[in-house]
Formats: C-alpha cells, sequence, structure tokens
C-alpha cells in the first residue's frame, strides 16, 4: 500500500481516503462519492481496530460483513481496498501511540477513556500507510473528526481533513453500523434522540438562547425512550467542544447527543450555525 501509494503521489495523482471500520452504510458511501470527486484515487480501508475499544466494549461482536462491504465499493467505483489484520497493524512489541490531550478528554472522551487514543495511533499509521492529501470522516463523530483536525495540525501532517455531513435513515436517525444492534421497538423509539435535535432547532430559531432550557427540554423528549441511559447532552463551541450557557451571534456550535437505548450507545449531534 505505502508503494502503490508512493508511486501514485509521483504520478501526480490525488489520493482521497476514507478510513472505515467495515459494515459500510450509505454513510459511509457518502464519504466515498465526496473522495471520488476531488480526487484522482479513492482508498477505502476497513480495519476493526482493537485499541479504541476498552474491554467492556464490544470489539468481539462488533458487525462485519466483507463479502458485502466489497460489493459496495466496488459498485460505487473505489480504487483501492486496503484491508490490514491486527498481526499487520500491531505486531509483537507494539509500543508506541499517540495521546491526545485536552480536546479527548472531555465528552466522549469521559466515558470511553481510551477511545481517542487509539483512534489517533490508527489514523496516524493509517495516513502513513496510504499518504492521502484528502481524507474524509463524518459529522455524526464530530468530536472525534475535531480530535484528527487537531492532531493533523500539531504533527503536520501534509493532507486535508473533510468532514461530511450526516446521513440519516428515512425517519431521521442517524446512520450506523451500531444500529444494526438495536431491537425493533428499540430502533422505533431511538428516533426520539433526532426528534430533540429538531426540537433544539426550534426553540433556537425562536429565539431561545440560554443552552440549559434547550438541554432540559430535549430530555424530556428522550425521556420517552423506554429503556434508556443519556450519556449527555452537550451544546458546545464547535472549534474548541467548550460548553456554553449562552448562545452568541457569530459562532458555530454543536449539539451533542450520547445515549444509550436498550444496551446499544448511539450518538448524533446537531451543527448550529449563527
Amino acid at each position: 500500500m505505502q508503494e502503490f501509494a508512493g508511486e501514485l503521489r509521483l504520478s501526480k495523482k490525488t489520493i482521497g481516503f476514507v478510513p472505515t471500520m467495515g459494515y459500510l452504510h450509505q454513510g459511509h458511501m457518502s464519504l466515498v462519492q465526496e473522495s471520488k470527486a476531488r480526487s484522482s484515487c479513492t482508498v477505502v480501508s476497513i480495519f476493526v481496530n482493537p485499541t479504541q475499544f476498552a474491554p467492556n466494549e464490544d470489539l468481539a461482536k462488533y458487525p462485519r460483513d466483507l463479502k458485502k462491504d466489497c460489493l459496495l465499493l466496488e459498485n460505487a467505483g473505489v480504487d483501492v481496498l486496503f484491508f490490514p489484520d491486527a498481526q499487520e497493524i500491531y505486531p509483537e512489541g507494539f509500543d508506541t501511540y499517540i495521546y491526545p490531550d485536552s480536546l479527548s478528554r472531555i465528552h466522549e472522551g469521559e466515558f470511553r477513556p481510551i477511545h481517542f487514543r487509539g483512534v489517533c495511533t490508527i489514523v496516524g499509521m493509517l495516513f502513513n500507510i496510504v499518504k492521502p492529501h484528502f481524507a474524509f470522516f463524518g459529522q455524526k463523530d464530530a468530536q472525534q473528526a475535531a480530535v484528527i483536525k487537531r492532531m493533523c495540525t500539531d504533527l503536520k501532517f501534509d493532507l486535508e481533513v473533510v468532514v461530511c455531513p450526516i446521513i440519516r435513515e428515512n425517519d431521521g436517525l442517524a446512520m450506523s453500523s451500531r444500529n444494526v444492534y438495536l431491537a425493533p421497538k428499540e430502533r422505533q423509539q431511538a428516533v426520539k434522540l433526532y426528534e430533540s435535535l429538531l426540537h433544539a432547532q426550534k426553540l433556537i430559531s425562536e429565539g431561545v438562547r440560554n443552552t440549559n432550557r434547550i438541554v432540559e427540554e430535549m430530555i424530556q423528549i428522550i425521556k420517552g425512550i423506554e429503556n434508556h441511559k443519556l450519556d449527555y447532552i452537550r451544546i458546545v463551541n464547535a472549534v474548541n467542544f467548550s460548553e456554553v450557557e449562552m448562545l452568541k451571534t457569530g459562532a458555530d456550535y454543536y449539539i451533542l447527543i450520547a445515549c444509550r437505548v436498550g444496551v446499544t450507545r448511539l450518538i448524533d449531534n446537531e451543527l448550529i450555525r449563527f
């Protein structure tokens, strides 16, 4: 892969890269489409990265379907699938990790303390292997995209990180590989996460600027999910992800949600521009 990427660069080809953990859906394919629009060659990786999963998380049962993934990528005109195994990426004696700092300790970092260390380590490695000019990530993982952007800035990676919009199901649920875990009733009720985001947008359009009020009204909607555990709803500055009490003109914000529906942990967000 490194040799092939080097040859592409020498021949003045632009490389677009979509890193994934497989079990692909239309959210992933929207990243592929954006890569194909910007790049001469599109590379997709599939690697379920063990270092971003805590011992109590779902590494072993994370959904996988390589045959289906390959068919989707072939039909989409992807040029290269990079599919390494864990031993190639983390051989015996592997002992070097990328530890992001302040941005990785809040929000998702509070609930998944090792997650961003694993994400940055694997993404940094994949960037060194694939040598992309552009790398494409989904807005659904907004904090992850921000952490990766900061890593690229701080460590001087020579590429552009492109964050693409959330792709949703017809009823509004954000597409995720983990949606397959939801039982039928849970799947139906999980839409309330999106409904709470729509309600927040409505409140803001009506002039509400106090974030505590917005969050409280969102919580009331999410309480309609029978079996749920809300990790957080937070309204944050879209650049540094610090929590805000009042929305102000001239800034962008994310409304972030992390919630378990049954045993399935879902995240979602909405970007608010003033």
